[in-house]
Formats: C-alpha cells, structure tokens, sequence
C-alpha cells in the first residue's frame, strides 16, 4: 500500500468528471487500499474520492460509524450513486483536503440511500444519515467536479481562495 498525493485547489483534475469501472478489479482493489492508507494518514479525514489523488475513477472511501451505531467501518465503494435524497436537510460543517485549513457550514440532504460496488465487486446499498449521509455525497461530489465551496456564497468562496493563496505563500 502507499500514501498518495491529495490534490489541492486549484488543480484543474479536481474539476474533472469521474468515469465509471466496470468492475472492482485487482487494480481497483489496490487503489481503495491506497487511498484508505492516504486517508488514515490524514488527520481527522472521513472520506477521500479517487479524483482527490488524480485519478479519474468513480471510487471513493469513507470511514464512519454504521448506521446501527456499531463501530466505526471502512466503506470501499466503486461507482457510487445516490438513489434517494430526502427532502429533509441538514447542515454541517465540512472541510476538505483538497481545500486544506478551510471550513463552512453546508445544507445538505439529511437522509440518502446509496448503490455501490463493494471491494470484492458486489452491488451494496447503504440507508445514511448523520456524518455518512453527509460524506457520501460530499464524496460524490467529488466525482462530479464539485466542491463543498461551491455551495457557499460568492463572497465566502472568494474569501477561502484568497487564505489558500496566502497560507501558499508563506510555504513557499
């Protein structure tokens, strides 16, 4: 296994649209290892997509408690897809790797049912609520080109792009 690079804004691969497998092979297998390690690797990191780390296949991971309340489980999904949203909302406060030291309060659906592939290529469906309903599709979004500033005003996207740019240049 190996930690990969998370890309950052504003990386143009981080806008690209993710493109299906068609199944979870040996090669897909390796890289959700891969980026759970990366993930574990990061402090306090839920989930990770694939075009996080530059490559464009619907994959993503997610570390979060099962719904049952059990412990916490490491979701491998492949080709991922919100097949239900509930019309409830939710609002937390998220972050994300590829826009490092940057939060904010995003609405989302409270409740989504999810499809996916799992490691060893079985359809699986997954109820969400809480943290994983909200990772889920902040993940997806992923996928999609779509990043949780894009939910934010004008004003406030312009405001974390600008910190971005200052705390870069005190690292360089």
């Amino acid at each position: 296994m190996a930690i990969l690079k998370v890309l950052e804004i504003p990386n143009p691969r981080l806008r690209c649209t993710a493109q299906p497998v068609a199944n979870v092979s040996e090669d897909i297998r390796r890289l959700m290892d891969d980026m759970a390690e990366t993930m574990h690797a990061l402090s306090n990191a839920v989930g990770l997509a694939a075009i996080q780390v530059g490559v464009e296949h619907r994959v993503i991971v997610i570390n979060a408690e099962k719904e049952d309340g059990g412990p916490q489980f490491l979701y491998k999904m492949a080709n991922p897809e919100v097949v239900w949203a509930s019309e409830d909302r939710s609002t937390s406060m998220e972050g994300c790797f590829s826009v490092p030291e940057a939060y904010a309060e995003v609405e989302r659906a409270a409740v989504v049912h999810a499809t996916y592939l799992d490691e060893n290529n079985q359809p699986q469906k997954v109820e969400a609520t809480g943290v994983l309903a909200t990772c889920i599709q902040h993940e997806i979004d992923h996928l999609n080109g779509v990043l949780f500033i894009d939910y934010l005003s004008p004003l406030k996207r312009e405001r974390i792009i600008k910190k971005l740019e200052k705390v870069r240049r005190l690292r360089a």
